[in-house]
């Protein structure tokens, strides 16, 4: 897998309107700052945003006890999105770090309140976790979406609502790096969050506690989305997607399983990246488009497949 994101991220670094090749870069000054300050900084932001956010999917997955759920499916986006919202209309002077801040603490509330409306639901009715998850969502982006009409900030609204990369830059990007830095933190805490996907009764009878591993996962999912969308706009599916591709495959030992949802996550969203910036060239679709394609189609091929074996 090392070697496959290698040759994705090479492949990234020598793809986009402006054409840059080997050669150019070891000759060219120009060449040579297109890559330092576009292209490197791109990649670098698709890897992290992919691997952070289906690592984010997966710890919300465990937290519920619920494979059809993600950031974008519990209202986490959505309120992350609300929280965006109301500082640029409060504060709209304010640093994208204190912005990311905001975010963070409306989608950290947002998905606090998801996880005592999931507790309501009967553990013999998995199903209604998500739709009731898909309503919550809808819910708030109807609240965001009447905002931004009564304030003219739509335009805002529909950029962080569609997840792309061809803005970023270096020095526009960096906060990914927290991102990626939470990924890792995960997986010194991946036991505990294995044992408290088994649910609060047994994680408490084998010494876990599982309050503050509740808490931790909550603040990294939070953070993650908040941090992705304050930079790069909102992405479905990968969360969704990536653990339950990693899951049948290696089980649900995240010790074991963890680094692998995070390049899978990494490679898948790089890859489609790049199948935006080639399939219109010179023009660009949004890498959220062309991943929401990608992960609808597989999500449906995992539940049709899923229930002509079931």
């Amino acid at each position: 897998m090392g070697l496959l994101l290698c040759l994705l991220a090479a492949v990234s670094l020598f793809v986009g309107v402006n054409r840059l090749s080997p050669g150019a870069v070891l000759s060219d000054p120009q060449a040579l700052q297109l890559l330092a300050v576009s292209r490197i900084p791109r990649t670098a932001a698709v890897l992290l945003t992919g691997a952070s956010m289906a690592v984010a999917g997966v710890i919300m997955q465990l937290l519920v006890r619920n494979k059809f759920v993600e950031p974008g499916t519990t209202g986490t986006n959505e309120a992350a999105m609300l929280g965006l919202l109301a500082v640029t209309l409060l504060a709209p002077s304010m640093s994208l770090f204190g912005k990311m801040l905001a975010a963070s603490a409306a989608a950290l509330a947002g998905t606090a309140l998801f996880i005592l409306l999931a507790r309501r639901i009967p553990p013999e009715r998995p199903l209604l976790i998500p739709l009731s998850g898909l309503v919550y969502g809808g819910v708030l982006t109807a609240c965001a979406t009447f905002v931004a009409i009564q304030t003219d900030l739509l335009q805002y609204l529909g950029i962080w609502m569609s997840g792309e990369f061809s803005g970023v830059l270096a020095g526009r990007y960096e906060l990914l790096w927290l991102a990626g830095g939470l990924a890792v933190l995960s997986y010194f805490a991946a036991d505990q969050f294995t044992i408290a996907g088994l649910g609060r009764n047994v994680s408490l009878n084998l010494g876990l506690r599982y309050g503050q591993v509740l808490g931790f996962g909550i603040v990294t999912v939070s953070l993650v989305s908040a941090l992705v969308i304050v930079t790069v706009g909102m992405l479905p599916f990968i969360g969704l997607v990536v653990p339950n591709l990693v899951s049948r495959i290696m089980g649900d030992n995240l010790r074991a399983s963890l680094p692998v949802v995070a390049g899978t996550g990494a490679g898948l969203l790089l890859l489609c990246d790049i199948l935006g910036r080639l399939l219109r060239y010179p023009y660009e679709i949004p890498v959220g488009t062309v991943f929401g394609i990608f992960g609808a189609a597989v999500f449906l091929y995992m539940l049709l497949g899923r229930r002509a074996h079931g």
